[in-house]
């Protein structure tokens, strides 16, 4: 803005060439009342009246040079196309909990409680919300219960590409590296589970339906439990895992709660033993921008040098509990080169004890809609895939799938 590159400067730009404000919109905000800013300079109203003919074209994106570049490296002439769709509004996506009720189960209750659900096109439990109006799926009695979920579609499907194959069953082990809030460790844990029987799925609620009553809250926290392997879900932060608590009692699911060191321990016992390890990796989030785009402008290039290191470091840790055969998934919500395939090459070079998985052979996994199975045979990179809002409508996200030699 002007030349200038302090954050009030990103702020008037934005307001201009981003949130398309009109110049006197933008004096309107800047009238200098109480503790409002200061009224646009004249050197201000000048570059606003210019427009964005000499913006260069990271500027124009709304993105960092650093991440434009990166942008053009990995998709070429589309990137413009893929910054854009980073900017856009997201919609809701929700994993219907096939343990507890079927898709059209919960889809008959959405739409008894007013909202209008769609499948989504390549997750075949999961429904999609309008952005707009912004629908209140935490106070739905469907939430409470625990028959679905808020999460996004391209979590959802990496999630059952790392699991797709692998039968687990009772004696098998499972281990989320990374649990965080626990979305990913829910959708593991209904991969072993029967699903629901849908001659026993409750009818459709009544328009008008409240929040879970005390009554149905007791019964979700007293039903037992269903354990269809063992999965044991990490985090260096135990406020996270006390979180997920409520979250498994819900969804009438188990896990086994560990709190990792900061070299990973904690789960030595576990080492060379696990059926699937999964890590979704601590990362920059971009792939999730089009949620707070905000936060695209708060990265910085030397952060990304960090979490590479740090992603390719916890990598290497989690790769210990993979035992012969088993496998090994790394995923981000990244779309960055740094911390998606540099990563991956890295690990590989370190661990030729680990092959790929061929992503095309993972696509049998019932979870996944016959217009994933296209879409992502033609997305799949050897065992990579590379998830974005403009080429598969979900959020960013990249996996890598190994398996360990015998």
């Amino acid at each position: 803005m002007g030349g200038r590159e302090d954050g009030r400067a990103l702020v008037i730009g934005s307001l201009a060439f981003i949130d398309g404000l009109s110049l006197e919109e933008i004096e309107a905000l800047h009238s200098g009342d109480g503790y409002g800013p200061r009224p646009l300079s004249k050197q201000e109203r000048a570059r606003i009246e210019a427009g964005e003919g000499d913006l260069p074209d990271w500027a124009a994106a709304g993105l960092p040079e650093f991440v434009a570049e990166d942008l053009k490296t990995t998709f070429g002439d589309r990137w413009s196309e893929e910054a854009a769709a980073l900017m856009a509004r997201a919609p809701v996506d929700l994993r219907v909990n096939t343990a507890k009720t079927t898709v059209e189960g919960a889809r008959a209750d959405l739409k008894a409680g007013g909202l209008t659900p769609q499948p989504t096109p390549w997750s075949a439990v999961g429904l999609r919300l309008p952005s707009e109006p912004a629908p209140n799926v935490q106070g739905l009695q469907a939430f409470n219960v625990g028959e679905i979920e808020i999460q996004d579609e391209g979590s959802q499907v990496v999630t059952w590409l790392a699991g797709s194959g692998l039968n687990f069953t009772a004696d098998s082990i499972v281990v989320d590296y990374c649990a965080g809030g626990g979305g990913k460790t829910l959708a593991l844990a209904v991969q072993g589970l029967p699903e629901a029987d849908p001659a026993k799925v409750a009818a459709p609620r009544p328009a008008g339906w409240s929040p879970v009553g005390a009554d149905e809250e007791a019964a979700v926290k007293t039903a037992p439990r269903v354990a269809g392997m063992k999965l044991i879900a990490c985090d260096v932060v135990q406020k996270r895992l006390d979180n997920i608590r409520p979250r498994l009692a819900r969804a009438g699911v188990e896990a086994d709660l560990r709190m990792l060191g900061p070299n990973g321990g904690g789960v030595e016992e576990f080492n060379g033993k696990a059926d699937l390890v999964f890590v979704d990796a601590p990362c920059s989030g971009s792939g999730a921008w089009r949620r707070r785009p905000e936060d695209a402008w708060r990265l910085k290039a030397d952060e990304v040098e960090r979490l590479h290191a740090l992603q390719l470091r916890i990598l290497g840790q989690a790769a210990q509990l993979v035992k012969p055969g088993g496998r090994l998934a790394y995923v981000t919500c990244s779309i960055l080169t740094r911390e998606n395939e540099a990563v991956a090459d890295a690990f590989e070079a370190a661990h030729p004890g680990f092959k790929p998985v061929q992503a095309v052979d993972l696509l049998a996994a019932k979870t996944l809609t016959d217009g994933a199975r296209a879409g992502l045979a033609q997305a799949a990179n050897g065992g990579r895939i590379r998830l974005s809002p403009a080429s598969t409508g979900t959020d960013g996200f990249f996996a890598a799938l190994y398996e360990r030699r015998a």
